[in-house]
């Protein structure tokens, strides 16, 4: 149901128990308008996220992190929960555990938090969210010097992004890959890695990811 749907049957809910003293359908439109809560809490949450992700790429360190974004994904993950909604709890739950390790590098904390949803979404057959779940924990395996483990998790990762389409996600993982070939002394696949991720990000148009292919190549 979409959001103009949701507000109508609020609407609708409204008029009925003023004008009709029906009262049987407030909750189930108050629970509409969580669901609208939460989806809206999640997507600001993405804005602050994105904010810092550019702000970190054009400054070249970190900026300061702004704390309204954990607050907005924990509030997207209490309604998603109390509405029983797994699918939208997944997603919360994944992008907590994001900035626990992106924005924090705080591992620890984020692993829990990513597992779950990875749980969550594979169960939900939510494959971009799983997708996201699998990346972030290849990345936390990666920092550990669990190398096998980490190319497991960003090659199911990849392969899940292929099967929705998200190319350009595709890329941004192999740029990973790369970087635990290297770590392994397979310089010559790291390379080739590279150049393949090179391809897909110019073909979709993925300059961000561009930079970063060239940014590794540097490093190796």
């Amino acid at each position: 149901m979409s959001t103009e749907d949701r507000i109508e049957r609020a609407r609708e809910a409204y008029a009925r128990a003023v004008f009709g003293g029906d009262t049987g359908g407030l909750v189930e439109a108050e629970q509409g308008l969580d669901a609208v809560d939460a989806d809206v809490a999640l997507a600001r949450g993405l804005i602050l996220h994105a904010r810092f992700q550019s702000a970190s790429a054009d400054a070249g360190s970190l900026p300061d992190e702004d704390p309204a974004e954990l607050l907005l994904f924990e509030r997207a993950l209490e309604l998603y929960r109390a509405l029983g909604d797994t699918r939208g709890e997944a997603e919360a739950l994944f992008w907590i555990g994001c900035l626990h390790q992106f924005i924090r590098r705080d591992n620890e904390t984020a692993v829990p938090y990513l597992e779950r949803s990875c749980r969550l979404a594979a169960q939900t057959g939510d494959k971009p969210t799983w997708s996201e779940a699998l990346r972030h924990l290849g990345i936390a395996a990666h920092a550990a010097g669990r190398l096998d483990e980490a190319r497991e998790r960003l090659e199911e990762s990849s392969r899940l992004r292929r099967e929705v389409g998200a190319l350009p996600g595709v890329a941004s993982n192999m740029i990973g890959l790369a970087y635990i070939a290297a770590a392994q002394d397979r310089r010559a696949d790291a390379f080739a890695t590279l150049d393949e991720a090179d391809a897909i990000a110019r073909a979709h148009g993925a300059h961000a990811i561009v930079r970063h292919i060239e940014q590794a190549r540097t490093q190796m």
